[in-house]
């Protein structure tokens, strides 16, 4: 590898990116073995290596699953066909785990509450948790060296099942895997990750801990118990805590692939997560040539799958196929965006523009961070209706509740758009049951108002919205979704600890009855 001023003359070698693609599925599957064993679990161990008979076959993982999911909407749909309301339905097609997030998510969305409110509305418990930034791996992957590529994508997916932190969890993972590919130093790193999330979120909180306890000179463990310590308030099984430990593991484990995976679980909580995420990290960098053969013959290349419809999503069978079909993804995606970091089978050569962009996050609160994770799009046969609350649409009879009303895609000049509510009885809004607003091509139009909730029907109330748009005869049909407060929620605490050894006994017997 080498650098150039040159800009746009940036390339990576096609036999390195994809020994680096294998290292971080080879990382993510032997990190997941290593940890699921022990997770939920709170204790601090002393892990060294795998402690179950594995023959040659690794654990099913969901951290895996859910991205080979993506995978196939990928491939279905093409990368910049991909939004969050289309990663929704392929989580309704294909994921079967109903596991906290993931179920709150999926019943979301039958209620027609759709991405993004899919994840921040009644999911307080586990809006904050580990569910989204152990699926992070495919977005880096597609997009090696630009993570500011990667994000929207990231951020797409995360929303599905979390919002606040569970999102910026992800987006750190995205961004820290993505520039791996193209930068070794783990702490610059680090800092590409923490500059493109909120510097006063959780995760950044966190992460930062795990760093200054280890430029002090503390141990991981002193490290760990800050971080726990840090984290009471938001209790286990959340994802600041969680990221923070695989910083923990790369950190103390300086570079040593084993030494940085014992570390991640043995910090404790969702270790089969963290360890996962650490080792898919250290994969990229290291590649799949860099992993030692004694971490990769227990596991062998098989992907287990414990949280899909297998027979329907049709998956990879092993880590070799899934990172060929991804390199595939990455290719098609290259002749889609010719700006994107090019394969070649030449020399890698990277732009000093290129590694300057991994220190600079302001594009990503440009394109990502100022997205509203109440709002949402309908497509209607022409243009697009855009609907977003000042809060979640959750609430009770009497509450009032903000909406804005956007429309966008007519071809011509000064088309009057009209918004009429068929209001349920007993429903009303200050502006009155119907509103309009003048269009103009290419531009995006809105007006706001102010709903006032009567008596709801059933727990949920689908209000139709009627769009009128000058010059044509036809209305266009929209629903606008609300929730009755205290109808549906998750009961507060996380699981026990006898859900995790239960739960931990039928995936070693799904993986037994595998071999």
């Amino acid at each position: 590898m080498f650098h150039t001023n040159q800009p746009g003359k940036s390339f990576i070698n096609e036999v390195e990116y994809r020994d680096k693609v294998r290292g971080c599925w080879t990382g993510k599957n032997i990190g997941g073995t290593l940890g699921a064993p022990f997770e939920g679990k709170r204790d601090i161990f002393d892990i060294k290596f795998y402690t179950q008979n594995l023959n040659g076959n690794p654990a099913p993982n969901d951290d895996l699953d859910l991205q080979l999911v993506w995978l196939k909407a990928i491939e279905d749909n093409g990368i910049y066909h991909l939004n969050e309301r289309l990663l929704g339905e392929y989580w309704l097609a294909y994921i079967t785990g109903p596991w906290n997030e993931y179920g709150v998510a999926k019943y979301n969305m039958a209620c027609g509450l759709v991405p993004p409110l899919s994840g921040s509305c009644g999911n307080e418990q586990w809006e904050n948790s580990n569910g989204a930034w152990i699926r992070s791996e495919i977005w880096a992957c597609l997009f090696p060296g630009e993570p500011d590529e990667a994000l929207p994508f990231a951020w797409a997916d995360a929303c599905v099942d979390h919002a606040g932190d569970g999102i910026y969890a992800e987006l750190f993972t995205t961004a820290l895997e993505s520039a791996a590919f193209v930068e070794t130093n783990l702490r610059k790193l680090i800092d590409c990750a923490l500059c493109r999330i909120p510097s006063n979120c959780r995760v950044a909180q966190s992460v930062k801990i795990a760093i200054e306890e280890y430029d002090a000179g503390h141990d991981w463990q002193t490290a760990r118990n800050r971080i726990v310590e840090d984290s009471a308030d938001i209790g286990w099984f959340q994802a600041p805590a969680n990221v923070a430990f695989v910083i923990v593991g790369l950190l103390y484990g300086e570079g040593d692939f084993g030494k940085s995976i014992c570390i991640a679980v043995n910090c404790g909580d969702d270790t089969d997560c963290t360890a996962a995420t650490c080792g898919s990290i250290l994969g990229i960098i290291l590649g799949r040539s860099g992993i030692p053969e004694k971490w990769i013959a227990p596991i062998g290349d098989a992907i287990k799958t414990v949280a899909i419809d297998r027979f329907q999503s049709a998956p990879p069978e092993t880590l070799t196929e899934l990172a060929e079909r991804v390199i595939m993804c990455k290719k098609d995606a290259d002749q889609a965006n010719p700006t994107l970091l090019r394969l070649t089978s030449g020399e890698t050569v990277f732009d000093l523009e290129l590694l300057n962009q991994l220190a600079d996050g302001k594009e990503n609160q440009k394109r990502v961070l100022s997205r509203s994770l109440t709002a949402f799009e309908t497509e209607l046969p022409i243009g697009v209706l855009g609907v977003e609350f000042d809060r979640v649409p959750v609430l009770n009879p009497g509450e009032d509740i903000g909406i804005a009303l956007s429309f966008r895609g007519t071809m011509t000049n000064c088309r009057a758009v009209t918004f009429d509510w068929q209001l349920p009885e007993g429903w009303s809004c200050a502006e009155g049951p119907s509103q309009s607003v003048m269009g103009m091509m290419g531009a995006k139009f809105s007006t706001s108002i102010r709903l006032t909730a009567g008596e709801f029907s059933d727990c949920m109330e689908y209000i139709p919205l009627i769009v009128r748009i000058s010059g044509r005869m036809t209305p266009y049909y929209a629903t606008v979704p609300f929730r009755r407060a205290n109808t549906t929620g998750v009961k507060a605490g996380s699981p026990d600890q006898p859900y995790w050894d239960n739960r931990n006994r039928r995936l070693a017997m799904i993986a037994e009855s595998a071999k």
